[in-house]
Formats: structure tokens, sequence, C-alpha cells
């Protein structure tokens, strides 16, 4: 079998493996989101936290899934970076909801969600995505993930909305004022994975009422404004990936039974079950 490399990016990393026959290596570089990112910084990135790390090994295929990568400018711009670090391999981009749904579904049918940094959602029958619900990004949408789950953390401190004893942690554990906040949201690079930083306060502080409802909430905000638009949902499994949905299963799997849907797959990434596919 060819050589292969397979990428999985989310906003944050990207985890990255080499199929080498039965061989198999993994590597993880940051995340290679085409929205914030050039060709130039994509490519860049890739000779200085990749390519060293693979010892002169090329592979004949790349598989690439990534954020963003529903939009044809978007995979020209990542495909350009990936062939001017690897020359001769055929390149393959597409987008993280195909990824998380050959990951969790196979060949199968179900409603496959991400929760990370960002969040999206579609129904899949098993071989391709027939529905999506439309992904708006960390401004106007990506709810329930940990760009939007951070943003409620910040705006429950600036409100000074949180009570004394949470003010107080979150004021140990993160060392910040508004001017520096405001700053990094507005001014600089990267602000959604900035904001989506914030969710580890609401990992560390469970079982407050304040945090408790923030994480509800959030996946409220998803379930109503996605998982609802679908009819499929209320038929299938729902399958969810990423940091934000495996951190916090806990509460998807009480939603899931409250609202009486069935939950499939909680996964951290989807990097085992696309080895599986491609192999």
């Amino acid at each position: 079998m060819a050589i292969r490399l397979i990428a999985d990016s989310g906003s944050t990393k990207t985890d990255w493996c080499l199929i080498d026959g039965k061989k198999k290596k993994r590597f993880v570089t940051q995340g290679l989101s085409p929205y914030f990112l050039s060709s130039e910084q994509i490519e860049e990135i890739l000779q200085k936290e990749l390519k060293g790390k693979m010892k002169q090994v090329a592979p004949a295929e790349v598989f690439f899934y990534g954020t963003g990568c529903s939009n044809p400018a978007n995979v020209k711009l990542i495909k350009k970076a990936i062939q001017a670090v690897f020359p001769k391999a055929k390149i393959i981009v597409d987008h993280d909801l195909i990824a998380a749904a050959k990951a969790l579904c196979g060949d199968k049918k179900g409603i496959v969600c991400i929760l990370g940094t960002g969040s999206n959602s579609c129904y899949y029958n098993g071989k391709k995505i027939v529905k999506n619900s439309p992904g708006l990004g960390f401004i106007l949408g990506d709810e329930g993930s940990g760009s939007y789950l951070g943003k409620k953390v910040i705006q429950h401190y600036l409100y000074n909305t949180f009570d004394p004893d949470l003010m107080d942690r979150f004021n140990a554990k993160f060392n910040t004022d508004a001017i520096q906040i405001l700053d990094a949201v507005y001014k600089q690079p990267l602000p959604n994975r900035y904001l989506a930083a914030f969710t580890i306060f609401l990992a560390e502080n469970r079982g407050h009422y304040m945090i408790e409802n923030i994480i509800e909430d959030g996946f409220n905000d998803f379930f109503f404004n996605h998982l609802y638009k679908f009819r499929e949902t209320w038929s299938l499994p729902i399958h969810f990936v990423g940091s934000v949905a495996y951190g916090f299963k806990d509460v998807l799997k009480e939603m899931c039974s409250t609202y009486e849907l069935q939950l499939g797959k909680v996964m951290q990434n989807p990097m085992e079950g696309l080895i599986q596919y491609h192999s």
C-alpha cells in the first residue's frame, strides 16, 4: 500500500498520522484554519512543525480534513500549501465534518456533531453528508463550542455576574483584566482560540451552579439551533467528537436522556476512526 499521510485539523491543533504498511507514526502541529492563516503561513508551519519529524519519508497520498474546508477557496489555499511541502503527493482536501462522519459512522447512518474550538453538525447517510446545519463561525454561531462557552465565561467575569468565590478563582487562574481581554478578542490574531482557552475554567469548577448553567445553556443552544433542525435526530444515534464534547460528555448524556434522543459515540478526536477508514 502507498504511504499515506492523514490530517485532522481544527482551529487549535492538527493531528497527523503517517501510515506506511503496518507502521503508524503520529504527529501534532498547530491548527491550520484557512480563515486565519495564508497559504504561505500554512506552508511555513508544515515545514517547521511536520516535515522535519517525518525524517525524509515522502507520502504518496495526503488526506487532509480541516475546519473551513467546505469552502472551495479554502480548499485551494490548503492544497497549495501542502503541495509546496510534498510536491509529488496526491492531495485530497475535505472538511472536518466528513472526517468526523467517516470516523464515527463508517458506512452507517447517523447524526454527526463536532464540539471543539468551533461546532458543526450534519446528517450522514453512510456514504455522504445529506444535510448540514450552517456553520456561522465563532462570532455569529458555533453554539456549544469552546469559543462559545469561553465567551460566556468572559461575559460572566466582565459583567461581574460570577459570585465572589468564582471571581476570585478566575483572577487566580488567569491573572488578566478587561483591557487585556478586549485587546486579545478585538485586536489580536486567532481570537477563537483565545476564547476557547477559557473553557478550562468550566472544567475545573464543575459542580458550581453557575458553571453547570453555562455548560447546559451552551449545549441547549447547540441542540435547539442545530440538532432539532434534522428530523433524523429523533430516530438515529447522535455521535459527538471534539475536546468539548469529550470533556463534558456527562452533560451530553443527561441531555440526550432528557430529550429522549439516542446518544451514540463520544470521541475526543476522530483520528483513530480515520486510520481505520483509510487502512
